[in-house]
Parts: C-alpha cells; sequence; structure tokens
C-alpha cells in the first residue's frame, strides 16, 4: 500500500494502547491512540479512518455505544479487542457491525495478521473499478458508489455485509456453502466456524427485512448454505 493507512486505536489501558499501536507501525501504517469513547468520537469527526481498533470497556462513551454511531454512519473496519470473552457478547458485536472479534489477552501477529487482511478486504472494495449495477427483485446493488438500496432507499450495510452481499447478487443462482462464502469474503482458510457466517446473514437479512418486510432475499438451503431467493 503506497497511501497512508490511518488506524484509530480507542484503549484506555495505557500500555495495551501503546502494544497496537506498535504493532500498527511495525505494519506500516500510522496509528492514533484515543483513551476514551468521548475522545474516540472527537478524532473522528476531525479526519477520516482506514480501522478502528476498539475496545469495550471504555471510561465515558462506552465501546457498545461508539460502535453502534461508527457503524450508523461509515463502513470501515472495526476490530474489537475485549477482555469480555462471553459468547453473547461477541456475537452482539458482530451483529451490531464489528466485522472481528480478539479476545484478550491476544496474540500480537494474529493481530497483526487480521489488520492486514481487514485493510486489504477494505481497500478492494473501495477502489475496485466499478463494473455494474447489480439488480435483484427490487434491491440493487451500485459497485460504483459501493451503496444497497431497496425501491431506492439506501441500507447501511458494513463493509463484511456488502462484499457478503454482491458475492450472492454476482452470483444469483449459486448456493454458496458457508465455506465457499466464508474463504471468498474473508480470504482465509475455513475452519468450520459457522457462527461467523451466520451472524453476517442474519445482519443482512434484518437489514433488508426492516425496508421491505413483506420480500425474501435470501434462502438457507438446508444442509449446503444460502443462494439469492427468486
Amino acid at each position: 500500500m503506497t497511501e497512508k493507512v490511518n488506524i484509530l486505536v480507542v484503549e484506555d489501558d495505557d500500555a495495551i494502547n501503546q502494544l497496537l499501536c506498535s504493532i500498527i507501525k511495525k505494519n506500516g501504517y500510522f496509528p492514533q491512540p484515543a483513551f476514551s469513547g468521548t475522545e474516540a468520537m472527537l478524532y473522528l469527526e476531525k479526519a477520516e479512518w482506514d480501522m478502528i481498533l476498539l475496545d469495550l470497556m471504555l471510561p465515558g462513551m462506552s465501546g457498545d455505544e461508539l460502535l453502534t454511531n461508527i457503524t450508523a454512519q461509515s463502513p470501515i473496519p472495526i476490530i474489537i479487542i475485549s477482555a469480555k470473552l462471553d459468547q453473547q457478547t461477541k456475537i452482539g458485536m458482530l451483529r451490531t457491525g464489528a466485522d472481528d472479534y480478539i479476545t484478550k489477552p491476544f496474540d500480537i501477529e494474529e493481530v497483526s495478521a487480521r489488520i492486514d487482511s481487514h485493510l486489504r478486504r477494505y481497500q478492494r472494495i473501495t477502489r475496485q473499478p466499478a463494473t455494474k449495477r447489480l439488480v435483484h427483485k427490487d434491491v440493487e446493488v451500485d459497485q460504483d458508489a459501493k451503496a444497497v438500496f431497496i425501491k431506492g432507499e439506501a441500507l447501511n450495510f458494513t463493509a463484511r455485509e456488502y462484499e457478503i452481499f454482491v458475492l450472492l447478487m454476482a452470483s444469483p443462482k449459486k448456493v454458496f456453502t458457508k465455506k465457499n462464502m466464508f474463504e471468498s469474503v474473508w480470504q482465509e482458510t475455513y475452519y468450520g466456524d459457522d457462527n461467523t457466517i451466520n451472524v453476517h446473514i442474519s445482519n443482512i437479512r434484518s437489514k433488508l427485512a426492516a425496508v421491505n418486510p413483506e420480500e425474501d432475499y435470501i434462502e438457507t438451503v438446508w444442509g449446503m448454505g444460502y443462494r439469492l431467493k427468486t
């Protein structure tokens, strides 16, 4: 990557914040530490960011609230890095719009690899040449604007949700297994973590249904995977 990549690190523990910033610098990117949700909001208002690393237990505005605010306005990738280990918290954050969830204590090399991986995907979505509009029923994907519309109303998809939906829209008759979908979108080996795919598909369905509850767009092919519903 030749352009400057800016990553906001929202973590109130000074030692952990410094460690994350060090990882980011070693990867060739530019970190900006923030030690509270309120401070992070100030940085978000002043500049554009390519990624956010976000702790949940923050002073002032919580990480949960900050995540909700960010995903309502921007599709930039957000990686949660938290000491909260329970599955419901992880699922809740993914449903809210987080792209990944890493638990503390974390492995430095794993964090480094995940940062690189998410940035590659995000840049592929935002910088690839536009091809064509994808249309199915009353839903339309504008690959130039990187946006999804139903009856002209824009949906607020995260970067990951957008990429999954484009995959389905581009091959409307194909059944994508969870392995197909994961390896196509995440660009990583699939180890059978069905929950990750399930959560993102559920998020996409919910956002589609919020605009048009009378229509079903994604079909579950039991024992196989997912495809667009005709």
